[in-house]
């Protein structure tokens, strides 16, 4: 027998502390969400497939539950920190979430989902009373853990208004972008320029150090000048220069949204000439490099584009002397 909506729900009033929020997905950035939800005083049901997952998020004050559907127990909303859509539609249809989740609930998928998959979902999760948001952010884990996360927000205005509380807790910024589906294809928007801005970024900085420029020296111009970015500011200092590589956002995970977004100019019947190559690029490197690479890892991938490059030069003027040596002598035969 399900629980009867709390007030909450019932009214469509905004889900402020003390409101019971479901939580699935307790990854590098799912866990400290939960710990700043809790922390602001929601009761939080969370899931993870991993116990050890579970377990952390005890420890942060939440109520692990066994199972998706378990989190759905008296919730006003759900929040999903899942990778993709393939996922949310697992969570959602196979185990049973989205059969569990009371009408008047909300369920807000945080992660980097397709935009018509998510209008989909809005459309089957209406049959059932239930509304969708699509909220997908942008800060990393470091964001996540500061609780400074960008939150873009898809959905009607009445539902985005009723999540926004919850939201607040996780990001200085929540911005409703537009109806359902808006959040996810501004995310996958947003990201292909960040990566294409650390492509280029990335390329011109090795071409820098190729001719002896110091990088740290080179950041610092250019963050005061026209050619800074997020890469330049952020991902450079923090994860490449000092040799980590772990921003904690996986490089294929970024290719993915990459592909949803020249996905969605395709479909529009706009051109994305630079967006189709930075794309044909990435997946270069997603072949050649470990499967669970960070995607500030395309740098190495680069290098070693730079390193073989050189190398091949080197061979090619090794070769050219013995040709021209060859041509002298035979010049000297004749």
């Amino acid at each position: 027998m399900s629980t009867p909506p709390t007030d909450a729900a019932r009214t469509g009033e905004a889900l402020t502390d003390g409101s019971v929020l479901g939580f699935v997905g307790l990854g590098n950035m799912g866990t400290p969400m939960v710990g700043h939800l809790v922390g602001a005083g929601y009761t939080v049901r969370a899931f993870d497939t991993s116990p050890a997952a579970r377990k952390r998020a005890a420890a942060l004050g939440a109520t692990p539950v066994d199972t998706p559907a378990a989190v759905a127990e008296g919730a006003d909303a759900i929040l999903l920190m899942l990778p993709d859509s393939d996922a949310v539609e697992s969570v959602l249809y196979e185990s049973g979430l989205l059969d569990a989740a009371r009408p008047g609930t909300v369920l807000v998928d945080m992660g980097s989902s397709r935009p018509h998959s998510t209008r989909t979902l809005a459309r089957r999760a209406a049959d059932r009373g239930v509304s969708v948001v699509d909220a997908p952010v942008s800060g990393g884990v470091a964001g996540a853990e500061a609780g400074t996360l960008t939150v873009m927000a898809g959905g009607t205005a009445e539902d985005v208004a009723r999540v926004r509380p919850p939201l607040e807790r996780l990001g200085g910024t929540v911005s409703h972008v537009g109806g359902t589906g808006a959040g996810h294809a501004l995310k996958a928007l947003n990201n292909l320029m960040s990566a294409t801005h650390l492509l280029v970024s990335s390329e011109a900085l090795l071409a820098g150090e190729e001719f002896g420029l110091v990088p740290e020296a080179m950041l610092e111009v250019v963050n005061g000048s026209s050619g800074r970015s997020g890469s330049t500011q952020t991902k450079w200092p923090k994860y490449v220069l000092p040799g980590t590589f772990d921003s904690g956002f996986g490089l294929r995970l970024m290719l993915k949204d990459m592909r949803i977004a020249v996905g969605l100019a395709r479909e529009s019947g706009l051109p994305s000439l630079l967006g189709e190559s930075a794309v044909r690029l990435w997946d270069e490197a997603a072949a050649q490099l470990p499967a669970d690479a960070d995607h500030t890892e395309i740098v190495r991938w680069l290098r070693d584009q730079q390193d073989g490059h050189n190398e091949q030069d080197g061979h090619d003027q090794h070769d050219g002397h013995n040709k021209q040596d060859g041509f002298n002598e035979h010049d000297g035969k004749g």
